[in-house]
């Protein structure tokens, strides 16, 4: 499937450059929106994500945030990729950097109006976590962020909804029922589906949990300036 954006290099706050995706909004614009990607980098899925959301009126950017390490990385599924990609994620680049990458793209894109975030699977514990250090942002939608139950203790500086699967062995319900109880005001929504339910290449993609979780998205960034 063709997608509608560029991919082009541009410098963080480190100097370095890195690829970012970018789309411009269809029809009336509504506001930016960066997108965080899963592990497996800025793959077509998540391309296609991005568009889907510019067709609603959104510029989005979707930095790579593996480029440092893993140049142009667009991994599979398998058992392997899988295993290499969680490597990297979570051992070989540094959180810290993904939110000052998203800050980097929040920069660019406040100037033009209200700023969004979201991001799937890895994406969603960096929406979480930059929802709670980064300026700029209106508001933010994270999807089973794996991480987040160990970042509770951080709070929020701009109104967030969570995402999480019921059967999803990565986020035991204890530790999303430990979000909540920390953050009451923040609306969880629960699914009956698993891990990575907003992906179609997944197996466990799960077509009315995505559409419904896309729904509150959509409807929550309007209610904040969207």
């Amino acid at each position: 499937m063709a997608t509608q954006g560029t991919m082009a290099q541009r410098t963080m706050s480190d100097g370095t450059r890195i690829g970012v995706y970018h789309v411009q909004p269809k029809g009336e614009r509504r506001g930016g929106l960066v997108l965080i990607q899963e592990i497996f980098g800025v793959t077509e899925h998540i391309r296609e994500q991005c568009d889907s959301l510019a067709d609603e009126g959104y510029e989005v950017l979707a930095p790579a945030l593996f480029d440092r390490e893993a140049p142009g990385l667009e991994a599979s599924y398998s058992d392997e990729d899988i295993k290499r990609s969680k490597k990297l994620a979570m051992e070989e680049h540094p959180f810290d950097q993904s939110i000052a990458d998203a800050q980097t793209c929040i920069d660019e894109l406040k100037q033009k109006g209200p700023v969004f975030i979201t991001g799937y699977c890895y994406g969603g514990s960096v929406t979480w976590a930059a929802a709670c250090r980064c300026d700029g942002l209106s508001a933010a939608s994270s999807y089973y962020g794996s991480l987040i139950p160990k970042l509770v203790d951080e709070a929020p500086r701009c109104p967030i909804i969570l995402h999480f699967g019921k059967q999803d062995p990565t986020i035991p319900l204890e530790g999303v029922e430990k979000v909540q109880g920390r953050h009451p005001d923040v609306p969880v929504y629960l699914y009956d589906a698993g891990h990575g339910f907003s992906s179609d290449r997944r197996a466990n993609y799960h077509r009315e949990s995505s559409e419904l979780a896309r729904k509150r998205t959509l409807e929550f960034f309007r209610e904040h300036g969207g």
